[in-house]
């Protein structure tokens, strides 16, 4: 995988911190850093307390008592008022808003959500499931019952309506908001565009419409109308599951922070050398024995078929698509511990719990090993209806050049006989073109000839540049977390780049679009996730959905700043960025404790280097 290691930071050690020493220049990161299932305790008294007494919209929490805090976290902590939003405070930034003065509408305890009878049958289902969410996120915070309804003829204008149109204009995932006093309407042309436009109705309701209890006050939405649509068809975030296994939780609270932002693809890299994440009825050894390690020899984990299929259902049912990646022909040693007969030596090797790269490799050569292929590629996907297969292709340092170009050709043919396309990393980019081929390209330097000529052959690229979108890279020197060898990553130089025009020789049509990746080794829990994750993720959805004209990063940090509020009243860690002018509140919910050390790989493992 394209995660170059570097050697870790020299862990923190509690015992010689003082009793209000901080990390310089982070005061966000608390003494005592909370994992996951303290977080989740938290939670759940906030629960309690807040059922026991309504809250105020914009109320300040009272300060946590006895044990229910934890590093500082007040249990019923939510943030102080933040300015109302504004029409035009959408993160991504729409493509036209226009606000109108005395037009504010607002959210009353008798409200409805209805819908708006479609010409199909199965795209009007997928609406109403549509305003079923919607209502979901908005009756905890508000109390109120929200029915959803079909709408009569003519409408009825009060409450919030969803309305399948016809409009080549919209697009796929496009969508019209109109709120006015009497009404707000949310009009696409497909249920994926009445999704969308729902999540802006949510940005565009106080923060505190992201408690997960009640919350008593005045719900309001400014007035005015957004006409709203992509720049690129395809928008995602990838997670490491590999390096780390992360439960099924886990992956569906990721899938709703892409969600929140418009994102609608999630990149699963579910095998590598340290575990083998998904069941494979053909191969069993690759999940029992491949999956039981991780970075730091945990116990590992994998998905089961249902728990795969799971999660693939719940990211269908927020227009998110998922994209396995099936790492080959390097990064197996999982796979070469579960089946030594895959090895070129035909020895299984131990477990792997280091984080060196480019050692491992399965046989080119060997029949077996493109029946093993073969095999799980099918199971692959029959359990994911998306279009793309990711064959992963990158650093296979140890394979010859001509066997890895006759390997990688074969899989792309066997990948185009299940009826999907191939996706892979741009070390593929020179072998043979295979149609709808597309390249994910990770490099820190956008003088790519190579790359460039593949896609003079028909390949298009989804951008996720190393030293921009890789979310494995620290914020500042002294992130406890994270790698450095692509540079520091601040919110600003995550935002500050054209994905468009970023790889020279590559025109603008030929971006399929961008993806931020988050690689694991150091990264091991929820917290730790949303930590990386935010503020960072939000600045790559815009560079996604937004059109070119409305990038400006002055816009852009005020817009964000209101964010902060809205993730802590949800739980969510995140990395107060001095950037950023948050508005004055609590801290973050967590924040990450030190990296993991990295273990040193096997003897013959060679060195990579950034642009490997």
């Amino acid at each position: 995988m394209p995660s170059v290691p570097t050697a870790a930071p020299e862990p923190l050690d509690p015992s010689r911190a003082g009793a209000d020493e901080r990390s310089a220049g982070h005061p966000d990161l608390p003494r005592h850093e909370p994992d996951a299932a303290e977080l989740a305790r938290v939670a759940a008294l906030a629960a309690a307390d807040a059922l026991a007494a309504p809250r105020e919209v914009g109320d300040l929490p009272a300060p946590p008592t006895g044990d229910r805090s934890t590093s500082g976290i007040g249990a019923t902590d939510l943030p102080v008022p933040a300015a109302r939003p504004r029409l035009g405070d959408v993160v991504p930034a729409p493509e036209r808003v226009t606000p109108v003065a005395g037009a504010d509408f607002v959210l009353t305890p008798d409200a409805v959500i209805r819908v708006s009878p479609g010409e199909a049958a199965r795209s009007h289902d997928a609406a109403r499931r549509v305003a079923r969410q919607l209502a979901d996120l908005l009756r905890p915070p508000t109390g109120y019952p929200l029915p959803v309804t079909d709408a009569a003829r003519p409408e009825q204008a009060a409450g919030i309506t969803l309305a399948l149109v016809d409009s080549d204009d919209l697009g796929a995932e496009g969508y019209r908001l109109d709120v006015a006093s009497d009404g707000v309407r949310i009009e696409a042309a497909t249920p994926a565009g009445l999704f969308f436009g729902a999540q802006t109705v949510r940005q565009l309701l106080p923060a505190a419409i992201e408690s997960p209890t009640p919350v008593a006050g005045r719900w309001t939405l400014p007035g005015g109308s957004i006409v709203d649509r992509p720049r690129f068809p395809y928008r995602g975030a990838m997670l490491d599951v590999a390096r780390h296994f992360f439960g099924v939780p886990d992956v569906l609270r990721v899938i709703d922070h892409l969600a929140r932002y418009k994102l609608n693809h999630l990149h699963l890299h579910l095998t590598d050398d340290q575990g083998w994440r998904i069941a494979v009825d053909s191969w069993p050894r690759l999940a029992e024995v491949g999956g039981a390690s991780e970075v730091g020899g945990g116990p590992g984990g994998h998905y089961s078929r249902d728990d795969y299929r799971r999660i693939v259902a719940y990211a269908a049912e927020r227009h998110v698509t998922v994209v396995p990646e099936i790492d080959l022909p390097g990064h197996t040693h999982a796979a070469l511990t579960a089946y030594g007969e895959l090895a070129p030596d035909r020895v299984a090797p131990p477990p792997y719990a280091g984080t060196e790269v480019g050692f491992s490799y399965v046989d080119p050569g060997s029949e077996r090993t493109y029946e093993f292929v073969a095999d799980v590629l099918g199971e692959i996907t029959e359990l994911t209806p998306g279009p793309w297969l990711h064959i992963g292709g990158d650093e296979a340092f140890k394979v010859r050049p001509d066997a890895y170009a006759a390997f990688v050709e074969r899989v792309q043919r066997v990948v185009a006989a299940t009826g999907r396309t191939v996706m892979g990393w741009h070390q593929i980019a020179p072998m043979a073109h295979a149609e709808g081929r597309v390249l994910q390209w990770w490099g820190t330097d956008g003088e790519d000839p190579v790359t460039a000529d593949a896609v003079r052959r028909g390949a298009r690229l989804v951008l996720s540049p190393g030293n921009h979108a890789y979310l494995d890279m620290k914020y500042a020197p002294d992130t406890p977390i994270g790698h450095d060898w692509a540079g520091l990553i601040d919110v600003r130089r995550a935002y500050d780049w054209d994905p468009g025009t970023h790889v020279a020789g590559v025109p603008t049509q030929a971006v399929l679009g961008v993806e931020a990746p988050l690689w694991t080794e150091s990264v091991t829990s929820r917290a730790e996730i949303e930590f990386m994750l935010f503020p960072r993720l939000p600045a790559i959805a815009e560079l996604g959905w937004s059109p070119r004209a409305t990038h400006d990063w002055a816009g852009f940090r005020d817009r964000l700043a209101g964010h902060g509020p809205r993730w802590a009243t949800a739980g969510i860690a995140f990395h107060r960025s001095p950037e950023i002018p948050w508005p004055a509140g609590p801290p973050a919910p967590a924040a990450p404790k030190a990296a993991i050390p990295a273990q040193a790989g096997p003897e013959e493992a060679p060195a990579p280097t950034p642009s490997a």
